[in-house]
């Protein structure tokens, strides 16, 4: 296992899937640094993971705003001595409401929304670390995905799906252009996870193997594994985290 302590960026990190990773790899041993687009809420999270005896600090910004993801991780590399491992968990749409409308309906205004987080997010925070962990001979990216990414599916979710789909296989190219450096990157595709509305889980479980949704300790036990030296022969790749619903 990886016991060395490894500074860990987690992106969209101060609540849900995202604080649950944090609060694993930090209760593993490691610095994380909690993203949120929300200062107040990253704050709460680090505040939390620090009490109970954790080492992390907030790092509040938009990933999908270029320069600001930029200068933002460029000084939070300056003060920790650089990032090992890169959580890309920002997603749904940002910091409004996610929407779902078919493509016929949704305004142009909108496709920003999911583009600008899932995508571009995912491509700003890549770019502000890569140079380093591939000079340090050391790195781990990881971005969270969907099996709106890997599927068609008719709850509109297109632009979504089209922005989780394009992330992931950036994941690949990017796996191929530094996996020598000693650099992995891999996606981990999310199934029906236990944020829905209640009265909407009874009919979504009967059609999952393992007979529940997914929690971000699901999420969180899958990066270990991909963080993990044991997985350093693990590159472009996307491990499925979905109960065992298969892709049609």
């Amino acid at each position: 296992m990886t016991t060395t302590k490894k500074t860990v960026l987690i992106t969209g990190a101060g609540r849900g899937v995202g604080l649950s990773v944090a609060t694993k790899l930090a209760a593993a041993g490691h610095r994380v640094l909690i993203n949120d687009i929300n200062p107040q809420t990253a704050e709460a999270a680090a505040s939390a993971i620090i009490a109970d005896g954790g080492d992390a600090m907030a790092a509040a910004f938009d990933v999908s705003q270029t320069e600001a993801a930029l200068s933002a991780i460029k000084d939070l590399q300056a003060q920790t001595g650089g990032i090992d491992i890169l959580i890309n968990n920002a997603g749904n749409a940002g910091s409004v409401d996610m929407q779902q409308l078919s493509f016929r309906d949704m305004p142009i205004d909108q496709w920003n929304q999911f583009l600008g987080v899932n995508l571009y997010g995912v491509l700003n925070c890549t770019k502000a670390v890569i140079d380093g962990m591939c000079e340090r001979g050391w790195g781990r990216v990881i971005t969270i995905s969907s099996e709106a990414g890997r599927q068609g599916l008719d709850i509109n979710v297109s632009l979504y799906g089209t922005a989780k789909a394009g992330a992931a296989h950036f994941m690949r190219h990017l796996a191929r252009e530094v996996g020598a450096d000693g650099v992995t990157a891999n996606s981990i595709a999310l199934g029906l996870m236990d944020n829905v509305p209640e009265e909407f889980a009874a009919p979504l479980i009967r059609g999952i193997p393992a007979g529940r949704l997914g929690s971000g300790a699901d999420v969180a036990h899958a990066v270990q594994y991909l963080i993990d030296e044991q997985a350093s022969w693990v590159t472009g790749q996307t491990l499925v985290v979905n109960g065992g619903v298969l892709a049609v």
